[in-house]
């Protein structure tokens, strides 16, 4: 259990909590919310104990192992798997002793030593920090590289795979999606809802904190409110409170209008297709979701350009990528698009297929390597991308940097449009090499608006912020009149601002007949028909690995249309692969069964203690040692066979 009693907590001159009470028992799964500085990660390094309540109590229960995300990660030569087994500490201990008592030629500390590696499932751990690696995004090949070879964010992959995999009793998750792909981050979400430990987790992704937490703790106004539920309850529980408040039922009230005209205006032109359906549920749902929301500093519009082009850019068999210094890395080919006024397209596909270089081309920034971009005459863009927040002037302020893009703007049509994106007061006019990546990252997308574009092309653009610029930069781009283009693995974003997906893969760009949910089933079937494709190769004979920055979903064989027609082929397929699964499943149980009765054989014969003491018995004791490693290897075979199988089962089977 986690109890805070009346805790103060200050930080430098800012007051964080005051007078703060919250209980959450074992076993809860808890996610931390609040806007930017309200204190979430001084929270649990206040848990950590790394700093001390200024007033107040705070208890845990005795004895838990708590795991935590290192976020700054050194450049080590050491590989990433080797990195991630380092993870468990006492398992580590036990190898090197291990090592130590067979140098020493000490038979009886060897079999001790052996036991207690079992029972840290130590026979297991290489195999289950390879699965972590892979399902955060990491190729087979990727496991030997030392952790330098790899850029920030995947090294902190590395670091969020290290964390799961430390033997825990309370997991402290600050942020962990940040730097995954919508892939990889299903893939945690799943893993999460396993974890049988207490989860607190800082997020900012609605659709996480809706799939993982049963409770959400609510920082603000220096309290911690705890509420039962996930993410949607809490926006429903919030929104019945703030309408007991006159001044505030009047706001929602003005938010549940304007809403309502946008969705209007979207419902008369949208198709029946079934993406352009799921975003008109989604604009629906909204006007509840806005309501729990009007007490938030950033209200914003995204005006788009008096005039339009039609079309707006073609890309005319284009060829992608990069020129290197050994030539060209062509990464997307014989591209064929024509972006048309008011199209609203997600990106969709594995990290490093080439998403943020086909924005790029589509920018004009990144040269194509063949074939023809063709501009619209009218054409006027607004790129957002994390790179561009380093191109910001550190030495002016948000006020300048609007003024320097119209100098004949009056300074309160300024100052009105930057405090909707929550530079209000003094804010206006504080300089930006002072500010955090969320303060960048709303700088950035105000100059954007304020210049007016009829295309707007947004590469992840909800990192850094928090949930209350999240939801205003959603229901900003619902309401945008322009084209758009998204790659985001925030999936509310997606499914309220896009009305069809493309999918980057196997150096193609084609259109995705499906939802969401039909890209999550199409990309189970394709990593468990990669998954077992790997199996069928020798090591010797594997066929070549993408580079660092794919992700294992990235295997080959998709045409145009693949989508959701692929989806459903391939979910028949595998209901007629289930049975044959099913057997293999089965016949590893057996397997188990059997090595594990011949392991307590060996465990039983290893347990006689003259067996370490009788000079003639050294023989008969290297031979039992010696099935016993051999043994465990099978055993250790067949439960992987028998895991294989059971995920490969439910994946036909969802």
């Amino acid at each position: 259990m986690i109890a805070l009693r009346e805790v103060a907590l200050q930080r430098g001159t800012q007051t964080l909590l005051q007078n703060a009470d919250l209980t959450l028992h074992d076993g809860v799964k808890a996610g931390i919310i609040g806007a930017n500085g309200t204190g979430k990660t001084s929270l649990f390094k206040l848990l950590l104990g790394e700093i001390g309540a200024d007033q107040g109590s705070v208890e845990m229960s005795g004895g838990q192992r708590i795991a935590h995300m290192d976020q700054e990660i050194q450049a080590l030569q050491r590989s990433i798997h080797d990195y991630v087994l380092d993870g468990d500490h006492a398992l580590r201990q036990a190898e090197a002793e291990l090592e130590a008592a067979q140098r020493a030629g000490d038979a009886h500390r060897e079999a001790e030593l052996h036991g207690l590696i079992d029972t840290l499932d130590g026979y297991t751990a290489k195999a289950r920090a390879a699965q972590l690696l892979v399902g955060l995004g990491f190729v087979q090949a990727d496991l030997d590289r030392p952790l330098a070879d790899f850029s920030g964010g995947w090294r902190m992959r590395v670091s969020l795979a290290r964390t799961l995999f430390m033997p825990s009793d309370l997991l402290l998750l600050d942020e962990p999606t940040n730097h995954l792909d919508l892939d990889a981050l299903l893939w945690l979400e799943q893993w999460l809802k396993r974890y049988p430990g207490t989860l607190l987790l800082i997020s900012h992704d609605r659709d996480f904190l809706d799939a993982v937490c049963d409770h959400i703790v609510h920082m603000h106004h220096q309290t911690l409110e705890l509420y039962r539920g996930n993410y949607s309850r809490f926006e429903h529980t919030r929104a019945e409170k703030l309408a007991l408040q006159q001044a505030e039922a009047k706001k929602q009230q003005a938010r549940r209008e304007e809403i309502e005209r946008f969705i209007t205006r979207f419902k008369a032109k949208a198709t029946k297709a079934r993406q352009a359906q799921s975003r008109v549920k989604m604009l629906e749902r909204m006007e509840e979701i806005a309501v729990a929301h009007v007490d938030s500093p950033f209200h914003f519009s995204l005006p788009a350009a008096d005039k339009t082009s039609h079309p707006l850019l073609v890309l005319d068999q284009a060829r992608l990528g990069y020129a290197t210094e050994n030539g060209e890395r062509t990464q997307l080919d014989n591209v064929n698009l024509t972006l048309l006024p008011g199209s609203r397209i997600g990106l969709l596909g594995p990290n490093g297929a080439g998403k943020s270089t086909l924005i790029k081309s589509l920018t004009g920034e990144l040269d194509l390597l063949g074939g023809e971009r063709v501009p619209g005459e009218h054409l006027s863009i607004g790129y957002f991308a994390q790179h561009q927040l380093e191109g910001l002037d550190t030495g002016a302020t948000p006020f300048a940097h609007v003024q320097r893009l119209s100098p004949t703007a009056s300074d309160q049509a300024i100052r009105n449009f930057i405090g909707g994106f929550g530079f209000q007061g003094d804010d206006a006019f504080a300089t930006v090499g002072n500010f955090s990546g969320g303060e960048k990252a709303r700088l950035a997308l105000a100059l954007i608006a304020w210049q007016k574009p009829n295309l707007l092309l947004l590469d992840e653009p909800t990192n850094h912020l928090d949930l209350e610029m999240r939801e205003a930069l959603t229901q900003a781009i619902a309401g945008f009149d322009g084209t758009v283009i998204i790659v985001s693995h925030d999936r509310h974003l997606l499914r309220s601002s896009v009305d069809e997906f493309w999918v980057v893969a196997d150096h193609r760009v084609d259109p995705f007949d499906g939802d969401l949910d039909d890209y999550h089933a199409w990309l189970k079937q394709r990593l468990d028909a990669q998954r077992r494709e790997s199996k069928r190769k020798s090591p010797g004979n594997n066929a070549p690995q993408a580079p660092a920055a794919s992700s294992p979903a990235s295997s080959s064989a998709s045409g145009k249309g693949q989508g959701g027609k692929a989806a459903r082929k391939a979910a028949a397929e595998a209901r007629e692969k289930l049975r044959p699964l099913k057997k293999q499943r089965d016949r590893a149980e057996k397997a188990m069964e059997k090595e594990q009765q011949a392991l307590a054989a060996l465990e039983a014969t290893l347990a006689d203690p003259e067996l370490y003491t009788d000079p003639e018995r050294k023989a008969e004791l290297d031979r039992t040692l010696a099935a016993q490693a051999e043994t465990q290897a099978r055993l250790n075979a067949a439960e992987q066979d028998w895991l294989d199988a059971e995920e490969a089962l439910e994946a036909g089977e969802a």
